[in-house]
């Protein structure tokens, strides 16, 4: 074995990573044992090591945060080192699988080009736009590597430009800071154009939610529009008014409503709506749950209906709360459902699963006195992989009901 420093896993807690699960949490760690007293210059404080069972026996080489909820971040199974080959194979395996398997190359497209533990590289996420990339680092260890890791992505996909983004909630947990702005290579200041379904957006790199774009979203999106024909459709949380827009571009929609709390994407979703010539399409900022107070005290109703929230949980101590909010959500969304309508509803929160997110919808029919039928059950686009070994990276639900 090699003679990294070694975390010693506590008893009968070492099955899942043999499993080759990534995250390895404090309460499974009984010490670290062969660790300098002074960190790493290359490495920060997030140091490469072997990670064994309480017997002695190895398991895998990962990172360490010595301060994280994810104490070790799991990267390779055999006994060989997370060096510069290691980490160029991983970013080759996650474009080819995009470019040669999926077809999301060429101009104006956007794609997930690395989905952190689905492709190996726990706490990275890649989305590409065009010819420019954002990065989003979402784990200490990586980021420590950013110096290595981005120059290869730029070779690797002869971008112009990488723009890095953060989610802050998470590095403040990790334990570092990404100033604002920060690029490797040319990044546009302005917006720039892709197209998904034939349907032109903009996109800003360094603003809005997640990377600039809901990606994950982009087959349901199409799917939902084959049954808007005829309807009038609501699409909730908007944002770019993706969900509007196909229904109208490529369903047949009579016409829609797009509400988002966000003016900035409230102002790209009027745009795309001009350039992609489409008058019968609405957008206004207001809260959600104003509005569907709103829309049903005017007695305004719908034959589409789509909630598409950001994520209501981010710890298991919020689930209870965060089923709260969905069931309060769609039982607004019914009441301004015309009977024989279709409701869309979609959960981004990965600790609530699919099971529970369906028993929920099995009380919101309940409480309306309403049957719901499950037409189709969807998950994230395919850029966004499930890793088998990682059943947490599923965790888009998206449900296409019938409402009577």
């Amino acid at each position: 074995m090699s003679e990294l420093p070694r975390v010693i896993l506590k008893p009968r807690k070492a099955r899942p990573f043999f499993a080759r699960h990534p995250w390895v949490f404090g309460g499974s760690v009984a010490r670290v044992e062969g660790l300098p007293s002074e960190p790493s210059a290359d490495a920060g404080d997030c140091p490469e090591v072997a990670v064994v069972s309480h017997e002695g026996q190895f398991v895998a080489r990962g990172l360490l945060n010595p301060n994280g909820a994810i104490r070790v971040r799991l990267y390779r199974w055999d006994d060989a080192p997370l060096d510069d080959d290691f980490w160029r194979g991983r970013l080759e395996a996650a474009i080819r699988l995009r470019r040669e398997l999926l077809g999301l190359d060429g101009p104006r497209t956007a794609c997930r080009l690395v989905f952190s533990e689905a492709d190996g590289l726990s706490g990275l996420v890649i989305d590409r736009y065009d010819r420019w990339l954002v990065a989003q680092f979402n784990g200490l260890g990586l980021y420590h590597r950013s110096d290595t890791i981005l120059p290869m992505l730029a070779e690797l996909t002869a971008c112009e430009g990488i723009a890095l983004r953060v989610d802050r909630s998470i590095a403040d947990q990790e334990g570092f800071r990404v100033e604002p702005g920060q690029v490797f290579g040319t990044v546009p200041d302005g917006p720039i154009e892709i197209v998904e379904h034939d349907l032109i957006y903009e996109i800003e790199l360094f603003r809005g939610q997640k990377t600039g774009f809901y990606l994950d979203q982009r087959e349901n999106r199409r799917a939902v529009a084959s049954y808007a024909k005829g309807r009038r459709v609501l699409d909730l949380f908007c944002h770019a008014g993706g969900f509007a827009l196909n229904a109208l571009k490529h369903g047949g929609a009579a016409h829609a409503l797009g509400i988002d709390s966000s003016a900035p994407a409230i102002e790209h979703a009027r745009r795309a709506a001009g350039v992609n010539g489409l008058a019968h399409a609405r957008f206004e900022a207001a809260d959600a749950f104003e509005a569907l107070d709103r829309l049903r005290a005017a007695g305004d109703r719908f034959g589409l209906v789509v909630c598409d929230p950001p994520k209501f949980a981010r710890q298991a101590k919020k689930v209870e709360e965060a089923l709260k909010g969905y069931l309060r959500l769609n039982r607004a969304a019914l009441d301004v459902l015309e009977p024989g309508g279709v409701l869309v509803t979609c959960s981004c929160s990965g600790l609530v699963d699919r099971t529970l997110f369906a028993d929920l919808l099995g009380q919101v029919a309940e409480q309306s006195g309403r049957p719901i039928q499950f037409l189709d059950q969807r998950g994230q686009a395919p850029d966004h992989p499930v890793s088998a070994s990682c059943l947490e990276t599923e965790y888009l639900k998206c449900f296409v009901c019938s409402v009577e």
